[in-house]
């Protein structure tokens, strides 16, 4: 496979033609927070967790990271105020399900998600 380069959260990232947006960042040292992947598992990116921005052309969107391919010359932010405001409205819809998570406790310190957001709800 080829080589490709691309920019995470402003530094150049050689990645391998294939790899997502995640496995790049995680290959480079960069932190993209996830809930659902699993090395072992196929990405679905139903967490949404690992949100990152994408700019391509003139225009930005947001991406869910371990299903998004790197791209020659593909620009991503993992923290901009649209990812950090997503993955704590994310976090507290979390949180009403699994409030006693250490994981989700952790990671709505970081973003400074409301832990009583939303109504508890138990999952069954």
């Amino acid at each position: 496979m080829s080589k490709i380069l691309l920019q995470i959260d402003g530094k150049e990232v050689h990645a391998r033609e294939g790899m997502t947006v995640l496995e790049a960042a995680q290959s480079a040292g960069i932190p993209i927070p996830t809930l659902c992947h699993h090395e072992k598992l196929t990405p679905y990116g139903g967490c949404r967790i690992c949100l990152g921005e994408v700019q391509t052309g003139g225009s930005t969107r947001l991406v869910v990271s371990c299903v998004y391919p790197g791209e020659q010359d593909l620009v991503v932010r993992t923290r901009s105020e649209k990812v950090d405001k997503t993955r704590k409205i994310l976090l507290e819809q979390f949180l009403a399900h699994a409030p006693d998570a250490e994981v989700l406790q952790d990671l709505a310190q970081e973003y400074g998600a409301d832990k009583n957001r939303f109504e508890k709800e138990s999952s069954f």
